[in-house]
């Protein structure tokens, strides 16, 4: 079976600020209706577009038909690292993640995240305004990520700004280097840092090449900073239009949990990604030949009815709520518990400490949508301490 003959429905282009979100949703809806799998434009290139959840899930599972190589094709800060990578070189850097990433590791970090984000809540709360991504969602991930690779002090300004380049048009250069300087001043003077760890790390038996490393240090800070931010700001916009639920949580903050994970279905911080097909294959009906890009849209996938009942309600207590935000498969987003866990400290202190949080000038606010789901600036007020 082929593509259907009739026309697909016109996409209202990626959302450029709030107001938009939903028309997007709805072009989601329709395409998941009337054609789940579609060539055209996507992002940069042509590709097959996919839209259903089961579609997407066996994209972004099925390794041997849909390779990760994709990404390989010249997307920036992305092309070299484990995240182009398939088996068995994939496997091998994923190995890595043990020691950044294990549970003990990640749970440890919660004192030093309520820390942090006191900090910066308290700069911001004598004032009865802040801005919420470059006050809040953007310092917390960052200096956690910082102190779990070893960045000194002295680096702070550098690495910041380093850590506010997006993963498709950053300056690799700049971050390449300052990576490798890193590792080497730690392979001639160790600490217990993360940096230290992998200079002198092995892989079966194999000491890493320095590109390796290097990647994979890009790889960190994207994964460790990027998805806490984004899923920081998506919240409090998301709450932002369901008042009750706000409210809600305030007088239950053990609601917090689920809200998140339905902030990550509703509103995801992840897009879409790329595969490439290794061989034919086929999708809700439509054969995609071997050599094809392929798009699979996660957004689409976390609205799709087939697995949401009533997809377009955000529903805090919302279960199961088996989402695809971080991924799914060998590629589920290494960060993804970190991310989790910042969120879950950060959230409930927002909540009950910024009380009556409003949005202002929301007509102002730019959002930016590719890979990642980006909301640039998100000024609030709140009443003050």
């Amino acid at each position: 079976m082929s593509a259907p003959s009739e026309p697909a429905p016109v996409s209202p282009g990626l959302p450029s600020r709030p107001a938009d979100i939903p028309r997007t949703y709805e072009w989601f809806a329709a395409m998941r209706d009337s054609h789940p799998v579609v060539f055209g434009s996507g992002w940069r290139l042509p590709s097959w577009q996919v839209f259903r959840y089961d579609d997407v899930t066996r994209v972004l599972t099925d390794y041997s038909c849909f390779s990760s190589r994709a990404f390989a094709m010249g997307y920036s800060m992305l092309s070299d690292t484990l995240i182009s990578k398939d088996p068995p070189d994939h496997g091998k850097l994923r190995s890595l993640v043990n020691m950044v990433f294990t549970p003990r590791a990640v749970t440890g970090l919660a004192s030093s995240i309520a820390a942090i984000t006191q900090e910066l809540l308290d700069a911001a709360r004598a004032r009865g305004e802040m801005d919420v991504v470059a006050d809040l969602a953007f310092p917390l991930p960052a200096r956690v990520i910082a102190a779990m690779l070893g960045v000194p002090d002295r680096d702070w300004d550098i690495f910041r700004r380093l850590a506010a380049t997006d993963a498709g048009t950053g300056d690799r250069g700049e971050m390449r280097r300052y990576f490798s300087a890193l590792l080497e001043e730690r392979r001639r003077a160790p600490r217990e840092d993360l940096i230290s760890a992998l200079s002198v790390a092995e892989v079966d038996g194999e000491r890493l090449g320095e590109r390796e490393l290097v990647s994979f240090c890009q790889l960190l800070l994207l994964a460790g900073q990027e998805t806490t931010k984004n899923l920081i700001a998506n919240f409090v916009l998301t709450l932002a239009d369901h008042p009750d639920v706000r409210a809600e949580l305030v007088r239950d903050l053990d609601l917090v949990p689920g809200a998140i994970e339905e902030v990550l279905r509703y509103l995801a911080p992840v897009w879409f990604l790329f595969r490439l097909t290794t061989t034919e294959v086929e999708l809700s009906g439509v054969r995609i030949p071997a050599g094809q890009t392929v798009l699979p849209w996660m957004a689409s996938a976390n609205r799709d009815a087939s697995q949401f009942p009533e997809p377009d309600r955000f529903d805090v207590r919302r279960d199961p709520n088996r989402h695809l935000a971080f991924g799914h498969g060998i590629h589920f987003c290494l960060g993804a518990p970190l991310s989790r866990l910042e969120a879950r400290v950060a959230l409930p202190m927002m909540l009950e400490q910024l009380r009556d949080l409003r949005l202002v000038r929301r007509e102002s606010i730019r959002v930016r949508a590719g890979i990642v789901f980006v909301i640039s600036s998100l000024p609030v007020t709140f009443a003050a301490a």
